[in-house]
């Protein structure tokens, strides 16, 4: 099933593009999804413990099961002031 992902910050820095469609099976959870971009993008790896999530607007926990064409934002931890 595909779904739309969505970069911020430090993540859309990296992959260089603000948005995806990414393909996953059915009955993925988040923790799939990222576990499969870090198969792709080795160095996503380290941000792993500070990553946050967000599935169609809501934040979720690594065990969310991902629905078809739900839009998924990654989002890092953002400093300032």
């Amino acid at each position: 099933m595909l779904i739309r992902l969505r970069f911020f910050a430090s993540l859309r820095e990296r992959l260089h593009r603000s948005e995806a469609m990414w393909s996953v099976q059915a009955g993925a959870t988040v923790g799939d999804l990222w576990a499969s971009l870090c198969t792709v993008h080795p160095d996503l790896e380290a941000l792993t413990g500070s990553i946050s999530f967000a599935v169609d607007r809501e934040y979720v926990d690594r065990d969310h099961r991902l629905a078809p064409d739900c839009e998924v934002a990654l989002i890092p931890p953002v400093s300032g002031g």
